[in-house]
């Protein structure tokens, strides 16, 4: 068994001030680490107590299991150690190609990531700007309208328009 303690269920309006003072019943208290949200800020209702010596964690574990902080039963138990994770490869996340969305990022002929159709950001039900339905952004496939390596509009990268792969002068090739 180790010194450092999880404290579960504590309530939002307890402070490290309020805990020191419970812990420190049990014994001598080593540091207190509350968890809090990354994004927000916002305390999680749980933390860590890191007693002085083993005997002072058992004592808190039995002592303080089930007390009453600030109006809520706390659990105190032993803090498992962390899991140890596979580092992450840059860029890896939900999806493909590194990109957290799913999607493969690239470029259309105009050379300006996520425009597909004439310069355009593609979107789709419920994803975010610049990925489409499959997951591919920036890509023009051939007949569709976008830009050619010119940067023109109204011409995908072969030279042609989306009008059944005829030409800029409606001719068939």
């Amino acid at each position: 068994m180790g010194r450092e303690l999880y404290v579960g269920n504590i309530s939002y309006e307890a402070s490290e001030n309020d805990l020191w003072r419970l812990f420190s019943v049990a014994g001598t208290v080593s540091s207190i680490h509350l968890i809090t949200d990354p994004q927000t800020g916002q305390f999680k209702g749980c933390g860590y107590v890191k007693m002085a010596s083993i005997e002072e964690a058992k004592e808190a574990i039995n002592s303080l299991d089930g007390a009453l902080l600030n109006n809520r039963l706390i659990t105190v138990s032993e803090a498992k150690p962390p899991k140890q994770r596979e580092p992450r490869a840059v860029g890896s996340g939900r999806g493909r190609a590194g990109t957290p969305f799913g999607g493969k990022t690239g470029t259309a002929s105009s050379g300006r990531p996520g425009t597909a159709s004439g310069g355009k950001t593609e979107t789709s039900a419920g994803k975010r700007p610049g990925t489409a339905t499959r997951g591919k952004t920036g890509t023009a496939a051939a007949g569709k309208t976008g830009m050619d390596s010119r940067g023109k509009p109204g011409m995908d990268t072969r030279g042609k328009t989306g009008t059944g792969g005829r030409t800029r002068k409606g001719k068939k090739p």
